[in-house]
């Protein structure tokens, strides 16, 4: 066990935060890239886990999922970790589960920067990235060379893959893209989730639509199946999930349900970012004119509403994600029905203390 999650919230918000926010100029994306760089290291030197750990570790209550067991059900999302680099690096800060990605078949450099923005007075993000990965053949390298595969416990955590669609790849010829990545990455993935719901591909949303996910989740699901036994960590099929954007209506998640039923998809992954803008403080309003999906607060009620819906509808396990930025936020989506929940922005304002609260209080309830 770490230090108290009010310990390290003020650790982290009232000393670390501020030095990390002001360094390179406040650019967001270089800072994320200092950091992630300086986890990888730390992540694969064994006493410096530990060091982590010991700070800032913390234990939840375990869940099983789609036939993983989860340590605890508090999870990176993805999008802070890309290319894997810091796989090893997530289970000390008390995470019980981390998605890497999003990743796609081909290497690609993403949108031109600048192209992440700190809304700090709304407690939210603006990020138009669009996907820049080193490519799913990388990512496998990399995981491969950390020792990593599917189900061996390297990574001290469950990991899943986050898959997109590759930007020069014709929305019609996604299948193909989609299948290549689950090709070269199911050996490492706990379980791998699409992503469909991104705003920052263009017509890659257009893949939520009832016919096209049809198409999709099928070859996916099958590909997965014919895979099974063919190597190491694929004695079963790996688990796909799909993740939605919260920004659909309720007849449009029900058409998502009914195909994720229907083709054999493990779970719902809810939600991505959100093209409203709505929740703006007014010193950040300026942001609402710039491209890209908005995380964080602004997005709390909407990405619960959308994992109420859905837990109502659907037998399927959902995890809650988007704008879970404290304690109480995190206990309202598992109340909601979501059997894990994920942080991104939420760790990004508020650190390794959320985790840790959100542990405990999850371990409070279950205690009776």
């Amino acid at each position: 066990m770490g230090l108290p999650a009010e310990l390290l919230e003020a650790g982290y918000t009232g000393l670390l935060r501020p030095l990390l926010f002001a360094s390179h100029g406040g650019d967001p994306e270089a800072i994320h890239e200092q950091e992630i760089d300086l986890l990888a290291r730390l992540g694969g030197f064994a006493p410096s886990r530990g060091l982590l750990h010991l700070l800032a570790g913390s234990q939840g209550v375990p869940a099983t999922v789609a036939g993983i067991r989860f340590p605890n059900r508090v999870g990176l999302a993805a999008g802070l970790d890309k290319d894997g680099l810091a796989a090893r690096a997530w289970t000390a800060f008390g995470f019980g589960f981390a998605e890497l990605g999003t990743v796609t078949a081909r290497a690609q450099p993403g949108n031109d920067r600048p192209r992440i923005f700190r809304a700090p007075a709304s407690a939210g993000v603006v990020n138009r990235m669009g996907f820049n990965n080193r490519g799913a053949a990388a990512l496998a390298a990399t995981l491969n060379g950390a020792g990593i595969a599917r189900g061996n416990g390297a990574a001290g955590i469950p990991l899943g893959i986050s898959l997109g669609k590759t930007k020069v790849v014709a929305v019609e010829d996604a299948v193909a893209d989609y299948l290549a990545s689950l090709d070269a990455l199911a050996g490492y993935a706990d379980y791998l989730a699409i992503n469909v719901s991104s705003p920052n591909t263009p017509n890659l949303r257009s893949l939520q639509d009832a016919g096209a996910l049809a198409g999709l989740t099928a070859a996916l699901v099958r590909r997965a199946a014919e895979l099974a036994g063919s190597g190491p960590g694929l004695a079963q099929p790996v688990p796909i999930f799909v993740k939605v954007a919260p920004d659909l209506s309720w007849p449009q998640l029900d058409q998502v349900l009914a195909v994720c039923q229907d083709t054999g998809i493990a779970g719902i992954i809810a939600t991505n970012t959100t093209l409203r803008r709505d929740g703006l403080a007014p010193s950040d309003r300026q942001l609402a004119a710039e491209a890209g999906g908005l995380s964080g607060a602004p997005l709390t009620t909407r990405a619960l509403d959308v994992v109420g819906y859905l837990t109502a509808h659907t037998t399927l396990p959902v995890i809650g994600v988007g704008g879970i930025m404290t304690v109480d936020d995190a206990l309202a989506m598992f109340d909601a029905g979501a059997r894990l929940v994920q942080l991104y922005t939420g760790f990004i304002y508020h650190g390794p203390g959320l985790v840790a609260g959100i542990n405990a209080a999850d371990s409070r309830r279950n205690r009776g």
